[in-house]
Order: C-alpha cells, then structure tokens, then sequence
C-alpha cells in the first residue's frame, strides 16, 4: 500500500513530537503487563487490613507506577477501571516525599515502631502548610498531630510501666465527690466515659491498649492514605490532577468542589474548601473506627475514648482544651430542697462520637487555626519549624491523668439556682 504525502507528513510529524517529548509513549511492557493492574479492588484503602498500599498485587516503584498510568491514559481506559493504579502512585509518591517507607507501613506494630512514621508525616503536613498557604486542613492537621503523636506514646506507656488502677482510683474520687456533693442520683447523671473509668481501669490489659492504639495508628494512617495524596497531586499537578482522582470514584463532587475552592484564592472559599476536607477526615476516614475503638469491650472502649478527650490540650493558640469545651454542668437538688447546679471541669461529651467531635473542632479548632494563618502567621510558622520530634516531645498528655482527674474532683462546685432568675 502507498503511503500519500499527507499520511507521511503526519507520520513525520508524530516522530518528531516523540522524539522531543511532546506525546508520552509508554514503554512496550507497561503496555503489556498493564491488564492485571486493571480493576483492581482498594482492598487496602482501610489499613486496618494489612500493611503497605492499596492492593497487594501492585509496584511501590514511582516510575514503574507512572509507566502503567501514562500507558492506561494512552490507550483511553476509563480512570475508574485504573483507579488503585492512580491511588497507589500518588501515595507512593507522598510516602517518598514525606521519608516514610510505604511497603512496611504497619500501624499494628504500635507505637513505638511507628513514632518515625508519626513524625514524618505530621512534619510532612506542616512543610505543605509552610509552602502553600491556602493549605490549611494540612496545617492545622499537622498542629494537631504532635498532641495525637503525645497521646500515643503516653498510652503505650500506661500499658508497661505506669498504673492503670491509679487512674482508676482517681476517677472514683471524682464519683465520691459528686455523690458525696449530689447524692447517688447525680452519679448516674455523669456522662458514661467517666463511670466507665472507674469500672474498667483495673481489667485494662496492655494487650487492650495495644489493638486500641493500633486502631488509632490505622485512622492515623487511613487519615494519611486518603488526603495527603490528593495534597500531593494538588501541589504537583494542579486540580487537573485532582479531576483525574473524581473520574477514577476516588472521591466525588464535593470533595472536588473543595479542592477548587481551597485553589480559588478567595479567603471565604479557601476557608470553606478546607472545612470540607476536614469534614472527610472525620466522618469518611475515621468515624466509623471511632465507634469500633469505643464500642471495645463494653467499658473499656468507652473508658479510654474518654480518657483520651479529658486529657487532650491541643497545640492550636487560644483553643480550649476538650475538657474545658462543655464540661459537666447539671442540675441537682441541694440538701434543703432547693435547686442547684454542679460544675466539674471534665467534658460531658466523649471525643469519639462525630456530632460531639465535629462540634469541638469547628467552633474551636478550626476558626482559632484560620485565625492564627490569616492574622498571626509569623507565631504559627515559628512553631511549625520547630523540630517535630521535640514538637511531639512536648505533648505528652497522660502522665498527670491521676493527677487531673483529683484536681477535677477538688473543683467540683454546687451553687444554689436563683429560681427566679
């Protein structure tokens, strides 16, 4: 067959495209190894399911990754059929940057095992912060983290050399003020994490408290997994990355609508698109682990999702800490008759449950961060560029729990209730 002038002109056209790189050619064996990458299955999107990335079957190499996308792009395979493939390159991508070793990611080894993942990527957060402004669910999470990363550490140590029945005691002389104070009947008006406190404290095994900090090291990953891929294609490639992540189902319009605004440079739509993603982080990503880890053996789960807000002090300037935000406020009869009201300072919510969460981070958390970027950002990059492992170092909130819960009890007050006020 004869080949007209105008088929070889093109023809021309193309080599040379090729050869300058203007058209991405992918590699032969991409093209031929790419079907068994195809409609994969996220199987490990949740981490509680194994380590490493999102399907066992796939390469944790970049370039290896990139190969198989471009050669899925070339070919027109719809994104959702190569959704893992896109899930899988650009966590790789965020794990490599942020120093973290994807392939060995395992938050059931615990704490100790995990604290260099834990720093990397907080440290990896607050570096996106530091580099993009308009990133501020990345900032603020980041913040946050040193006060998670505290927590953690502290809990594996309640679990080998510090006494889980100390707390216990503790929290049943804050129930013997209140009865003592109220009466019986205002002790059964506390919230449950705090009678659940004092039942549990002494069955509490180091082995409960290791499965409940490895589920809280697998939201901290599923939190990781899920948002600091979308950062990472956000800061490379622009929302037109982003739209490659909605056409494979890896999130839908609204989270795109977020990422658009968070891009947009409008102050009132960055805050908005940033609110959005938080809102995922809480209910898409860890809500339903939350109510796992408190559903764990009865008092026991409800003991320690308590025990985690009541000794919470988050790192963000001028946000109360949980305890301070709705704490135990009820109304009592006094001794002559009369109407009363007891204070305690310990929250009467439980930070695992998402309404009462949600409620806590966006009346405290999230404006007082949005404030600190927009009016102070001087103060919150001094603190940002301290190194994180002493950032972590210098929330470790459980140590004084004993100590909290008497101070708490010494603060309980009944004050009479002007009835006709």
């Amino acid at each position: 067959m004869r080949i007209g002038p105008s088929l070889r002109a093109a023809a021309l056209t193309l080599t040379a495209a090729i050869g300058l790189g203007l058209v991405a050619v992918a590699p032969a064996g991409a093209t031929a190894d790419l079907d068994r990458y195809l409609d994969l299955p996220l199987v490990n999107r949740d981490a509680a399911s194994s380590p490493g990335g999102v399907h066992p079957e796939l390469p944790y190499e970049a370039d290896r990754l990139r190969e198989l996308l471009d050669s899925a792009r070339q070919q027109g395979v719809e994104p959702v059929r190569y959704a893992a493939l896109l899930s899988q390159y650009w966590l790789v991508d965020a794990t490599t940057k942020a120093g973290i070793d994807l392939r060995s990611w395992n938050p059931r080894a615990g704490v100790t095992a995990n604290r260099d993942n834990l720093i990397k990527s907080y440290q990896y957060y607050e570096n996106l912060q530091l580099g993009h402004r308009e990133l501020r669910w990345a900032g603020m999470g980041g913040q946050v983290g040193a006060d998670f990363g505290g927590g953690l550490v502290d809990f594996e140590l309640l679990g080998t050399v510090y006494d889980l029945p100390g707390i216990s005691e503790a929290a049943r002389t804050v129930l013997g003020a209140v009865r003592n104070a109220a009466g019986p009947q205002a002790v059964a008006m506390l919230p449950p994490g705090l009678a659940a406190l004092a039942e549990a404290g002494p069955n509490i095994t180091p082995e409960d408290l290791n499965y409940i900090n490895g589920m809280i090291l697998v939201m901290q990953k599923n939190i990781f997994s899920d948002l600091m891929p979308m950062h990472d294609a956000y800061v490379s490639e622009g929302l037109p990355a982003l739209e490659e992540f909605q056409a494979a189902g890896l999130f839908g319009p609204d989270i795109m609508s977020a990422w658009r605004d968070v891009a947009s440079g409008d102050e009132d739509r960055i805050a908005t698109g940033n609110r959005a993603l938080l809102r995922r982080e809480q209910q898409w990503a860890v809500s339903a682990q939350w109510d796992q880890v408190r559903g764990y053996k009865g008092s026991v789960g409800e003991a320690i999702t308590y025990l985690s807000g009541a000794a919470g002090s988050p790192s963000v300037a001028g946000v109360v800490p949980p305890r301070e935000f709705h704490p135990i406020r009820m109304p009592v009869t006094l001794a002559d008759g009369r109407p009363g009201l007891l204070t305690l300072p310990l929250p009467d919510w439980n930070w695992s449950v998402l309404d009462s969460r949600w409620d806590y981070i966006t009346s405290e958390l999230l404006p007082k961060y949005q404030a600190q970027v927009q009016s102070n950002w001087p103060a919150l990059e001094s603190a940002m560029r301290v190194p994180y492992p002493v950032q972590l170092e210098s929330k470790r909130p459980l140590l004084n729990i004993p100590q909290l819960l008497i101070a708490a009890a010494r603060q309980l007050t009944v004050t009479p209730i002007d009835q006709e006020s």
